[in-house]
Formats: C-alpha cells, sequence, structure tokens
C-alpha cells in the first residue's frame, strides 16, 4: 500500500464507564461539541467535535477504569497553538479537581520547545494538551524518555 496525503486519523473512539459523566468533562472541560447522542438502553454514546467536524467518539461499555499496565490506548493528545491556550486549559481542569500526572506545564524532553500538561479523565484515561512552543523554559519531569511516554 502506498502513502496518501489524505491517509490521517479521523476520530477517536473511547470506552467509558459512565457517558453523563464523560460527556460533561470532555464538553464543558476541554470545549468539545455534542454533535449527536444515542440514548437507547444498553447502547449509549455520543459524538462530539469541534465546527461540525467529528473528533471523538465515547461509548458506554466499559465496566472499570482504564488500566495502563494493559494494551490499548496509552495517551490521547490535544495541540493547541499557543502557551496561553494551555495554560487556559490547566485552570479550568484545576478548579474542577482533575488529577494531573505533572505539575504545570513540561516539555516532551529536555531541551524540547514543545510541551504541555497531563492529566486523567474520569475513566482515568491519561490525556494531554501541547502547543509548539509551550515547553519553552519549562523542565521535563522525566530527563531519559519523553515525557509523554513513561508515566
Amino acid at each position: 500500500m502506498t502513502a496518501t496525503s489524505t491517509f490521517r486519523t479521523a476520530h477517536i473512539g473511547l470506552n467509558v464507564t459512565d457517558l453523563d459523566r464523560s460527556l460533561g468533562f470532555y464538553r464543558d472541560l476541554l470545549a468539545f461539541e455534542l454533535l449527536h447522542e444515542g440514548k437507547e438502553e444498553g447502547r449509549r454514546y455520543a459524538l462530539l467535535g469541534r465546527e461540525g467536524q467529528l473528533t471523538l467518539t465515547l461509548w458506554q461499555q466499559a465496566e472499570g477504569a482504564c488500566a495502563p499496565d494493559r494494551a490499548g490506548l496509552h495517551h490521547l493528545a490535544f495541540r493547541v497553538d499557543t502557551l496561553d491556550e494551555v495554560k487556559a486549559y490547566e485552570s479550568g481542569l484545576v478548579a474542577a479537581g482533575v488529577e494531573f500526572v505533572y505539575e504545570g506545564v513540561v516539555a516532551h524532553g529536555e531541551g524540547s520547545a514543545s510541551g504541555g500538561i497531563f492529566f486523567r479523565d474520569p475513566d482515568g484515561i491519561r490525556l494531554e494538551i501541547a502547543a509548539p512552543t509551550a515547553g519553552e523554559g519549562a523542565d521535563a519531569p522525566v530527563a531519559a524518555a519523553p515525557t509523554c511516554g513513561f508515566f
């Protein structure tokens, strides 16, 4: 198969334990729009996006929290353009009592210009909001590996 310029991630699907709780988190704290919601008993889901474009689907079909010691999603990273945007999200997440993996904005690696914040959603799924220059002047919490790799 030959690589093409149109091959890219279409959307990400996450299994969650409580759709209402997760929907509130992603909509209210991360500013996703609810594009569609399936409310049929035993088949609940939500389609989320920005400006009408599907980005994330939430499926209420998990029975327990995300387990980092099992194969599957390591973390989901979102990109913004500036450090100010990263910090604005950080302020809202802190105010909501969200669990952070590292304190504050961190660099992706020693000497790296890029960086961001690392935190968990209500089911323990590790998330990141980063910007290309958010790590300038910030320390990397793990010097021997990329910050987003081992936590």
